[in-house]
């Protein structure tokens, strides 16, 4: 009888559970928990892509439902004025904008390539469009370049994107220069294509000037089906580009 009650006291009590169950079950839960979180971020992906909208011909994924204002005053005003200007006997030879580029180079990027991402989201916000990163194509020595390093951004704009962006940026971001006295009226290389260059990000309102880390400028290069630089200034001009006089 003493043998047996010992027996019973030395034995666990099936009341308590054991250090192995316990640590098993916080695994089990942590294991649902995890199990749950991917479960979650996979709904979220797939509502993502579901709500993508496909683009039709002739329009970006994010077109606005209204046809840009710029748009509407070059079919409504520029095209009739050029039309008489130059005589043109087709609508369809008026010169129009074709693309616009964004080109950012960032020549602390060379020693720190994590300077590039505050970069890639400042141009992203200023043009509604994800920028890719730009590479050198060759080494150069002098300035410690190697080959295919990333030494900055650029963005390609076209159609809806790319009236919102010329509108902004004529109405709204190059009054906002310091001492602005209008652009150069000659940058244009004689194939329809005019350069600008800008210092400044933060004339953008897009900016938060809070977050800024580093001033960085800025080419905006502007390209039209105009064959000569007069019917491309002309076009720019009729548009609202504030030339200088």
């Amino acid at each position: 009888m003493k043998d047996e009650k010992e027996k019973k006291e030395k034995s666990p009590s099936p009341d308590v559970p054991s250090p192995d169950a316990g640590k098993a079950k916080s695994e089990a839960k942590k294991a649902q928990a995890e199990a749950h979180k991917a479960r979650a971020k996979k709904a979220k992906e797939d509502a993502q892509a579901a709500s993508v909208k496909i683009a039709a011909a002739g329009e970006t994924r994010v077109s606005p439902s209204k046809t840009p204002r710029l748009l509407v005053l070059y079919n409504q005003k520029v095209v009739p004025a050029l039309m008489k200007e130059f005589q043109f006997k087709n609508p369809m030879e008026v010169p129009r904008v074709n693309k616009i580029v964004v080109n950012c180079a960032v020549k602390d990027a060379v020693v720190n390539p994590k300077v590039l991402d505050s970069t890639l989201e400042e141009i992203m916000a200023i043009t509604g469009q994800k920028p890719v990163l730009t590479r050198s194509r060759k080494a150069i020595a002098a300035f410690k370049v190697r080959k295919g390093n990333a030494v900055g951004v650029m963005v390609t704009l076209r159609r809806a994107r790319m009236y919102e962006f010329l509108d902004r940026l004529m109405n709204v971001a190059l009054p906002r220069v310091r001492d602005f006295k209008g652009v150069n009226p000659k940058a244009f290389d004689g194939r329809g294509n005019y350069s600008l260059g800008i210092r400044e990000q933060i004339i953008f309102p897009e900016i938060n000037y809070d977050r800024v880390d580093k001033i960085k400028g800025m080419t905006v290069t502007i390209t039209t089906t105009a064959k000569t630089n007069e019917h491309a200034r002309a076009v720019l001009a009729e548009m609202g580009m504030p030339f200088r006089k």
